[in-house]
């Protein structure tokens, strides 16, 4: 069957169409993109309020929002309805016999979120699921295990989104530990980072910041054993390894690509003098992502640092496949 996900995410609106079939390995045939920039339109109250998903006792952390103070503007909503309306159509042409459709942490943190949701479904028909910090750690980390397989032991997966952290670990399918903390690398980027290069008192301040939010779930992770296997995903950390020397895109998905500790150590204060239009110039790195670089660099390597990760492998799958995973496991077998 052909499906389409649909992800409303912090940065942009992406459909990925895929074939796929119970026990099969999805094959992407079609992919949209458009560029909304929703969480940088959510940290205009106080961006630097924001603290961590409560948690529930099991290691996860599951309470709702963070950084509520911000809304979407009526601007932003309507060209969320265009867009979405535009991938319905593209997921139409390309012969989709369902859209799988969610929203991650701008829509979900948005202090107008209901309504931007009925306008969404009122207008285009869609009626989005709003992933919780912790649905969108168990998703991406289904997606890692499929990709490595079995053999690659106990896993602890990091992603970097536009307005979260999610983090994970686990031996089986569903992680044992599951976390989400508001460090986006674009809700970072628009509260922290004004300047251009940015300020290095900023860039101080904001190290210091993800240090002290990551350091929170630490102790969750720190009573289980430690991983077999060390996994990033996202954008982000795809770009930073690229930049760090690992293989092209046009070498494909199964070409192996991995980031060290030490080399974004040594990449965190060339960034950090970096305009972003120098960014942009960098292999790999897009000019609408390359704003966005330095926070999350500097996410990635307080994350690698309290975790104690001298190295991790780029996992080509993410969320989305891991919606599309869920979505075939829950089919009927025959």
């Amino acid at each position: 069957m052909r499906l389409g996900v649909l992800d409303v995410g912090s940065n942009t609106v992406h459909l990925l169409v895929v074939d796929a079939h119970p026990g099969a390995r999805p094959l992407p045939a079609h992919s949209h993109k458009a560029d909304l920039r929703l969480a940088e339109l959510l940290e205009k109250d106080d961006a630097r309020k924001d603290g961590p998903e409560n948690g529930d006792g099991d290691g996860d952390r599951d309470g709702e929002g963070y950084g509520n103070g911000g809304a979407i503007s009526e601007t932003g909503i309507d060209r969320l309805v265009d867009v979405i309306r535009e991938a319905l159509q593209a997921a139409e042409d390309k012969g989709c016999e369902d859209v799988l459709a969610f929203a991650t942490s701008a829509v979900r943190e948005a202090a107008n979120a209901d309504a931007v949701l009925a306008r969404v479904q009122r207008a285009t028909g869609v009626a989005l699921s709003v992933l919780t910090g912790p649905e969108e750690a168990r998703l991406t980390f289904l997606a890692a295990r499929r990709w490595f397989g079995w053999s690659a032991g106990k896993l602890l997966v990091l992603d970097i989104g536009g307005g979260s952290l999610e983090t994970a670990y686990g031996m089986d399918e569903t992680p044992d530990v599951a976390a989400s903390l508001p460090l986006g690398a674009g809700r970072l980027t628009a509260g922290w980072l004004p300047g251009d290069p940015p300020d290095p008192a900023d860039v101080r301040a904001l190290r210091k910041h993800v240090r002290a939010e990551i350091a929170r779930i630490i102790g969750d992770f720190a009573r289980h054993s430690a991983p077999d296997h060390i996994v990033g995903t996202s954008k982000t950390f795809k770009q930073l390894a690229r930049i760090a020397g690992s293989a092209r895109s046009a070498e494909g998905v199964y070409a192996q690509r991995s980031l060290s500790r030490a080399a974004l150590e040594e990449w965190v204060p060339r960034l950090a003098a970096m305009t972003r239009t120098e960014r942009a110039e960098l292999p790999g790195v897009s000019a609408d992502r390359a704003p966005q670089l330095l926070a999350g660099a500097l996410v990635a390597e307080g994350a690698m640092d309290l975790f104690g990760v001298a190295e991790l492998e780029i996992c080509p799958w993410a969320l989305r496949e891991g919606v599309i995973l869920r979505r075939l496991d829950r089919l009927p077998a025959g």
